[in-house]
């Protein structure tokens, strides 16, 4: 599964990988969570656009949004069939910018998380899907779902299963190509870079934390426990409301 993933990489390098033009004001995220906004990639008339997302996919016929927080991964060998994510597959594909994500993995007793990205730590994009769910009152609230499929041979050992990555010459494939050839792409990554993976502090676990030292590797057999996170005002969290 995919359940947490970093999105630091300046906004210029975003815009030339993704090629659009307009892009929200980003800070740097080392710790990106389950029903937080998200950057993600549509097409539309215009092209390719940018746009702000719940992760969590709420599907637009589910009359209680929180199911949201359970569909933050679509498994590919089922996302075509199950109703939640069918619609989407067929008509609202999205691409996800990334630079990393995080994995864990029980040694001595504990859940200790691994950060995993490409060698050469530039962006990549998530295959993603996204709705439209209308609320009781109206309002429209634009969700997404990171797709999953079985771990490479790089991640293996690690956990059993990875997000969909896929390189720039797929994006127009996945975004807006035919169904049988969008399926084509849900593949455990086999492209040119190189993934690596190393641990990190569990001070990710708590989603307050979010700062560049959560990219430092650390030694298994010498991990502090992390201090508590600061709480944080509202208004520090990103959010689609």
């Amino acid at each position: 599964m995919c359940g947490r993933y970093s999105l630091t990489t300046p906004v210029d390098g975003i815009r030339k990988l993704f090629g659009f033009s307009q892009i929200p004001n980003l800070p740097a995220r080392y710790n990106i969570a389950p029903t937080q906004a998200v950057l993600a990639v549509r097409r539309d008339d215009q092209g390719r656009s940018a746009f702000m997302a719940r992760w969590g996919l709420i599907p637009s016929w589910s009359k209680d949004p929180s199911i949201g927080a359970k569909m933050i991964n679509a498994r590919a060998e089922t996302v075509q069939e199950k109703p939640s994510f069918k619609t989407a597959f067929r008509r609202r594909r999205c691409l996800i910018p990334a630079d990393a994500f995080y994995e864990w993995k029980t040694i001595g007793g504990a859940k200790q998380p691994f950060r995993i990205a490409f060698e050469d730590a530039t962006v990549f994009a998530f295959a993603g899907l996204w709705e439209r769910w209308q609320g009781a009152d109206g309002s429209d609230v634009e969700t997404c779902s990171i797709v999953t499929t079985e771990a490479n041979a790089a991640l293996a050992d690690l956990h059993h299963r990875m997000p969909v990555i896929l390189d720039s010459d797929l994006f127009e494939t996945w975004l807006s190509g035919p169904e049988d050839a969008a399926a084509a792409t849900m593949q455990p990554y086999t492209g040119p870079r190189i993934l690596t993976y190393h641990p990190i502090s569990r001070a990710l676990n708590d989603v307050r934390n979010d700062d560049s030292s959560l990219t430092d590797p650390v030694t298994l057999d010498e991990i502090p426990e992390p201090d508590p996170a600061p709480k944080k005002k509202p208004t520090d969290q990103l959010s689609l409301f």
